[in-house]
């Protein structure tokens, strides 16, 4: 006699409490509340509102101003633009500040991925504590060294009233942060490329120039803009350093002000063309800079 076959439950089963109630708890993790932008929209709005106040004045008259400080404009107005477009002092300043700017970009980038690399990818004695003192950097201030580097400018390297007098300081103070950024951002890149590359007969130095440096480009664009933009809004050593026609755009826009202060229109519309550039350069490389920060932070 054949023994009976064992009787399956052909019953449909459903799936697992914890599995049915992981899946509604585990979307709702990943969706953000719908307070957290409405919280974002108020910061933004408060962000912006500045700024949009300066821009519209600068399309108003000194009089419409007068009566309703908050109004809109009617008519609109703009002669305070093509005003300070058509005067010289503008692009003075802007040429300094985009040469200043720029050479400060280029010292802090160039600079910033040679410090990072051999911190990143060598092991060495000291290697910690030469990255330490880095961070430290970051806790020192421009503010305490003006004194020191306007007595060294000036007296001892004969830079006084000149742009590399300015964008070298600039360079060294922005260089910390972009070592911080450069070195996990660096060291997320696998070793076993640099493996690959070196069976190939590629050296160290040939694997930082065609492999290392085009993987980098997300996070030296963001070191890139971050010098930038900081070289282009500081305020006070420019002001300790430059004189006359070597003055950069912040320091142009305190000298508009005080001889244009009862032009309140006029000084809208220069303050708001300065910053034009600076926001250009920075929402052309936007995705740059997100990529870089996801790469440091990955490192």
């Amino acid at each position: 006699m054949s023994a009976a076959a064992p009787t399956r439950d052909l019953a449909p089963r459903g799936p697992a409490p914890d599995a049915a109630e992981a899946t509604p708890r585990r979307r709702a993790i990943g969706r953000p509340s719908p307070w957290v932008y409405v919280l974002a929209a108020i910061v933004v709005f408060f962000t912006l509102l500045p700024v949009l106040v300066g821009v519209i004045g600068g399309f108003r008259t000194n009089a419409q101003l007068a009566e309703n400080p908050a109004g809109w404009p009617d008519p609109w107005v703009f002669d305070n633009y093509l005003n300070v477009l058509q005067g010289s002092q503008f692009w003075r300043y802007t040429l300094n500040s985009v040469a200043i700017a720029t050479m400060s970009t280029v010292l802090v980038v160039v600079c910033g991925i040679m410090a990072a690399y051999p911190l990143a990818r060598y092991q060495f004695r000291g290697r910690e504590g030469l990255f330490t003192i880095f961070v430290m950097g970051l806790l020192f201030p421009a503010t305490v060294a003006v004194i020191p580097l306007f007595i060294i400018t000036t007296r001892e390297l004969h830079l006084g009233n000149t742009w590399a007098g300015i964008a070298l300081p600039q360079a060294a103070f922005a260089l910390p942060l972009t070592v911080v950024i450069l070195r996990p951002f660096l060291q997320a890149i696998p070793k076993e490329l640099e493996e690959a590359a070196m069976l190939d007969g590629t050296g160290r130095i040939g694997f930082f120039w065609r492999i290392l440096l085009p993987l980098s480009r997300p996070g030296m664009v963001t070191v890139g803009v971050l010098a930038f933009v900081g070289s282009w809004n500081a305020y006070l050593l420019p002001l300790l350093l430059l004189q006359g026609d070597m003055r950069t755009l912040p320091l142009g826009v305190a000298d508009f002000s005080s001889e244009h202060a009862s032009d309140t229109a006029g000084v809208f519309a220069f303050t708001t063309l300065s910053m034009i550039p600076a926001l250009i350069f920075f929402l052309t490389a936007q995705k740059q800079i997100v990529g870089g920060l996801q790469g440091a932070v990955k490192g």
